[in-house]
């Protein structure tokens, strides 16, 4: 079953740059997706469409069957609830500790503090951090810390995990751990697309392949098809 539809997408921005065109496709639930291109084919603005900081120019994006495009401004935190978002540079709240960033993601819909713990204790389990929970960002390696902005974006238990260059700032073997919690997470049935320029970990993942270009798709590669070419 499709969580996303995206039909005859056009997204131009308002100096005259189009960043995507005619773009369509289907996601299923459970679903692992890279997207990958060369710097300014789209990838961003792509994934900035579906958390909806960017609207289409035409075209309909569908996540879980509702217009992600006509969602009033004042509306979209009811999407976000169903997304997570994990970013390249962490977004960790450096005053805060480990618990604590991930436990203000659940503090601001008012949940109960037994709720709340029970929660940020099991996911910060998940991604091998729960013996971290007071540290502080500081205190942290980079894989560390892009840990602790997974289990923030997952906190909530969202259908769909975004994840814009989630490895960009970690050397090889730290980039598999994080990839390895994210399988884990996937396994559990989140449908998550990553956004990566990194095509070793592409290929060992062996996950289905979208390769963008000037805004348009122009390979989507089956799973385990992807060998390591020259994009």
């Amino acid at each position: 079953m499709d969580l996303i539809r995206i039909k005859n997408v056009r997204k131009q921005y308002k100096n005259g740059l189009v960043a995507i065109q005619d773009l369509s496709l289907k996601i299923e639930k459970g679903d692992f997706v890279f997207i990958i291109g060369s710097t300014g084919c789209g990838k961003s603005t792509l994934i900035k469409m579906l958390y909806r900081e960017e609207k289409p120019t035409s075209g309909q994006i569908l996540i879980g069957g509702i217009d992600v495009g006509k969602i009033w401004n004042r509306k979209v935190y009811k999407l976000r609830r169903k997304i997570g978002v994990v970013f390249q540079d962490f977004k960790l709240l450096n005053r805060m500790n480990v618990y604590e960033n991930v436990a203000f993601a659940l503090e601001i819909f008012g949940l109960p503090k037994s709720e709340i713990y029970t929660k940020v204790l099991k996911v910060l389990d998940l991604v091998g951090l729960k013996n971290r929970a007071k540290n502080y960002p500081n205190e942290l390696s980079g894989g560390e810390q892009q840990r602790v902005a997974i289990a923030r974006a997952i906190i909530n238990e969202p259908k769909l995990l975004i994840c814009d260059e989630p490895t960009g700032n970690l050397d090889s073997d730290t980039s598999m751990e994080i990839m390895k919690v994210l399988e884990e997470i996937n396994k559990m049935g989140t449908t998550i697309i990553m956004v990566t320029h990194d095509k070793e970990i592409v290929e060992k993942m062996g996950k289905r392949v979208i390769l963008l270009d000037a805004g348009r798709i122009v390979k989507d590669y089956e799973k385990g098809t992807f060998k390591n070419e020259s994009v």
